[in-house]
C-alpha cells in the first residue's frame, strides 16, 4: 500500500475541498503536505489546523501576515507557488488554480520529480509540447483529475493507443443547451453560473455555459493521450452519468460511469494504479430513468470549433484562445460585454495574433500577454490579471 504524499495547489476552491474530503477518507493513502490559496485565509487556517502542512503559499503579504502556525512554511504570490513545490518533500502535486498560473508551478513540480494531478486544464491547453516532453524526461506521471479525462484514462489501461478509434468526451451541455441562438444575448451572469450538474467555481461554470471547457478539454485530451484532434469527439449528455467514452477500431466503445462527483476522479488520481474501496455509495443503475446523447450545436456554440482550430493549428494559438478567454469571461461576468460577445472576442484575437510553431516557455508566455492584452482592447476594459493562487 503506497501513501502520497500531496501538494494542492488551490485548497479553498471546489476541488480542494474535494481533495481534502478525499484525505479525510483515505489517510492512509493520501496525507497533504503542502497548499495554497489566493485570499481566502479563513478557509485556509482551517485546512492549516486539520491536515497539517509543512507549508502553504497565499496571493500576497498582506494574507500570510494574517497566518499564525508553528512550525509552517508560508510563501507567497506566483514565485511562491514555484518555491512551494520545489522546497517541500512531496510525490504528488494537484493542480486545481483556474487559469494560466499553475504553468510555471507544474512545470517546476515535474523537474522535482513530482507527479501532476490535473485539474487545471489550462496547463495542458498552453504548454501540451513543453509539459508532456518534460514528464516524459524526468519519468513522471501525469494524471488527469477533470471526470472525463479521467474516464478516459481508466477506459485506455492496459490498451494500446494505436487501438482506438476515437475519443469521446461527454458534455452536460450547460443551462442553455436547448434555448434558441437568438435568445442566449440575454443570457446575464447570474443565469449562467446555474450549471445544472456540476458546483464548481465561477469561471470555469461559465466556460462550461459557451462551451469552451469542452473545447480546452479537447485540447487537453490530444495531448494527454497522444490523439490526433479529429479524433476527438464531444457528445451532449445531460444526465453527466457516463463521463467519456472511447471507441476501438474493432467498433467497441467503452464507458466510464459514476455518481457526479469530483472526490471519484480525485481518489482514482491519488490511489492509482491502485483501486481502493470507498464508503460512497454506488451508483444505482435501477434508478436512472433514461441516458440521453445528443449533437452540439456547433453553429449556435461556436468555442467547440475554435478550439479545433487551435489544437489541430498547435503552437502558440491554443495558449492565445486560453488567454482571450479568460478576459472574455472576466469582462461578462462583470457585465460588461454580452454572453455572445465571449466567442467574438476569442476569435477576434485569435484572428490577429501570429502563431508560432513550436514555442518554448517565453513565447509560449508572450503569446498569452499579447492575447490578453488584445482581448482587453476587445472588451473595451482594464487589464484583467491572473489569479496566482
Amino acid at each position: 500500500m503506497r501513501k502520497r504524499r500531496v501538494i494542492v495547489l488551490g485548497i479553498t476552491g471546489s476541488i480542494g475541498e474535494s481533495a481534502m474530503q478525499v484525505a479525510r477518507e483515505f489517510p492512509d493513502r493520501m496525507e497533504i503536505v503542502g497548499m495554497s490559496a489566493f485570499r481566502n485565509v479563513e478557509k485556509l487556517t482551517q485546512a492549516i489546523r486539520e491536515f497539517r502542512p509543512k507549508a502553504v503559499c497565499v496571493g500576497d503579504i498582506s494574507a500570510a501576515e494574517i497566518l499564525d502556525a508553528d512550525d509552517l512554511k508560508i510563501f507567497c504570490g506566483e514565485e511562491g507557488l514555484t518555491r512551494l513545490v520545489t522546497e517541500t518533500a512531496a510525490d504528488m502535486v494537484l493542480i486545481a488554480i483556474v487559469g494560466t498560473a499553475g504553468l510555471r508551478p507544474a512545470l517546476a513540480a515535474i523537474e522535482a520529480g513530482c507527479d501532476l494531478a490535473l485539474a487545471s486544464k489550462e496547463i495542458l491547453v498552453m504548454a501540451g509540447e513543453t509539459v508532456t516532453r518534460s514528464a516524459q524526461k524526468k519519468g513522471v506521471q501525469l494524471l488527469p483529475v477533470d471526470s472525463e479525462h479521467n474516464a478516459i484514462f481508466q477506459c485506455l489501461e492496459g490498451r494500446r493507443i494505436e487501438d482506438v478509434r476515437r475519443l469521446i468526451l461527454t458534455c452536460s451541455g450547460g443551462p442553455f443547451r436547448s434555448i434558441p441562438a437568438e435568445k442566449l444575448v440575454e443570457v446575464t451572469p447570474e443565469m449562467a453560473l446555474r450549471h445544472p450538474t456540476w458546483n464548481m467555481g465561477r469561471k470555469i461554470t461559465i466556460d462550461s455555459a459557451t462551451l469552451f471547457n469542452k473545447g480546452l478539454e479537447l485540447i487537453e485530451a490530444h495531448w494527454l493521450f497522444e490523439t490526433p484532434i479529429h479524433r476527438i469527439d464531444v457528445t451532449i449528455h445531460p444526465q453527466s452519468i457516463i463521463h467519456s467514452l472511447v471507441e476501438f477500431v474493432d467498433g467497441s466503445i467503452l464507458a466510464q460511469m459514476n455518481a457526479s462527483d469530483m472526490r471519484f476522479p480525485i481518489q482514482y488520481a491519488v490511489t492509482w494504479p491502485d483501486r481502493v474501496s470507498s464508503s460512497r455509495p454506488s451508483l444505482d443503475l435501477e434508478t436512472l430513468s433514461r441516458l440521453e446523447f445528443f449533437a452540439p450545436r456547433w453553429e449556435d456554440f461556436p468555442a467547440l470549433h475554435l478550439a479545433r482550430r487551435a489544437g489541430e493549428s498547435g503552437g502558440t494559438l491554443p495558449a492565445i484562445l486560453n488567454a482571450a478567454n479568460e478576459v472574455a469571461v472576466e469582462a461578462f461576468l462583470t457585465k460588461r460585454i454580452p454572453f455572445p460577445r465571449i466567442w467574438e472576442v476569442v476569435a477576434d484575437v485569435m484572428d490577429q495574433i501570429e502563431t508560432l510553431p513550436n514555442p518554448d516557455l517565453g513565447q509560449i508566455l508572450e503569446a498569452d500577454a499579447e492575447a490578453r492584452r488584445l482581448a482587453t482592447i476587445q472588451c473595451g476594459t482594464e487589464e484583467v490579471s491572473m489569479q496566482i493562487c
